[in-house]
């Protein structure tokens, strides 16, 4: 048995998913012609209260074509340091767009509203690149699976759009986050110019995102897609896996953020652990002790079928999600408690 704790991306369908998969109806979405992609845009847009959305191969072109639609070559888009649209998008801001960031330092991939005012502050300056947008990430990669307070994001929002901003969640994780807080799509819907949902991770669709705008934007993006190389033929198979990810998988996120806070708690305890991240949702990052070196004890948990992933800077990162089963909890548990410093 190999427990795959590397990312929620690494699940597969579950029978009712494959199921799904193999009785829907297709056409060529090139032509707008998949029933089941429009039902799919339909239904994601009707749940957040946005005007309508657009189905892409990956949550990195959702956003990537987020960020070329709100922007023009020369601008800057303004993002936290440990932002995904950065630091795991191949530099895909100034390929595709033209456009640089500029970092806020905050805590956890999460700035303050003051950060944010700060950082736009002398915009109009000819010298500086002119600031068009913000992007949150939410719940924050690196940061830990970490959730903004709603609060906080409606004072950025308001910051945003007294300076004419466009405002882009990379809501990658967003699920997560809705689920631990007890928050609504609706919320997200009313606060964000566009959204990008990623349906291949904690709802464990086999390929996805989609990107949520009004009208305007996302016929704008359909063109950036296609740009892209991103448009599709008959895709409504892997829309179909996408609809039943939304209906089935959502509440059941709260199990993976239960088995973190247990995988988080057994870490805290463990002699050869210096420091584990807050935990609120299915992301676990901790440092083990210098002597023993993250790499060394990476590959000593690989060689008992345990795989974890390094986050750099001596981090580890775990994942919990949906094919991470109670019988592989309970054996990662035992083998956390017995990994002392060894």
């Amino acid at each position: 048995m190999t427990i795959d704790l590397i990312s929620d991306t690494v699940t597969r369908p579950t029978k009712g998913m494959l199921e799904a998969m193999m009785h829907a109806k297709v056409g060529d979405d090139v032509f707008k012609m998949d029933p089941t992609v429009n039902a799919l845009q339909e239904k994601a847009a009707k749940l957040f209260g946005m005007e309508d959305a657009l189905f892409f191969p990956s949550g990195t072109m959702a956003n990537q074509a987020a960020i070329k639609l709100h922007t023009q070559p020369g601008d800057q888009l303004i993002c936290d340091k440990y932002a995904h649209v950065y630091n795991y998008e191949g530099g895909g801001a100034a390929f595709n767009s033209g456009v640089t960031c500029k970092l806020i330092d905050g805590d956890r991939g999460m700035f303050t509203p003051d950060q944010l005012a700060t950082a736009i502050a002398g915009r109009a300056d000819i010298h500086v690149p002119y600031s068009r947008l913000v992007c949150i990430e939410n719940t924050t990669n690196k940061g830990g699976g970490a959730c903004w307070n709603f609060s906080e994001l409606e004072k950025v929002q308001k910051i945003a759009k007294e300076n004419n901003l466009a405002f882009h969640l990379d809501g990658a994780r967003l699920f997560n986050a809705m689920v631990a807080k007890n928050e609504a799509p609706a919320q997200y819907g009313a606060l964000f110019d566009t959204i990008s949902i990623c349906l291949s991770k904690g709802l464990g669709a086999p390929i996805g995102s989609i990107l949520l705008g009004s009208k305007a934007h996302i016929a704008k993006a359909l063109r950036i897609r296609k740009l892209l190389g991103g448009a599709m033929r008959q895709i409504g198979f892997l829309a179909a896996a996408a609809i039943y990810a939304l209906d089935h998988h959502v509440e059941r996120l709260a199990d993976d953020h239960l088995k973190a806070k247990e995988i988080g708690r057994v870490l805290e305890s463990a002699s050869y652990v210096t420091k584990v991240e807050p935990i609120e949702t299915n992301i676990i990052i901790f440092y083990v002790d210098e002597n023993i070196g993250s790499d060394h004890f990476i590959q000593k948990m690989k060689s008992k079928n345990i795989l974890l992933t390094p986050m750099g800077e001596g981090r580890i990162r775990i994942v919990t999600h949906l094919d991470y089963t109670d019988e592989m909890h309970g054996v990662l548990l035992k083998e956390l408690k017995e990994n002392q410093s060894s």
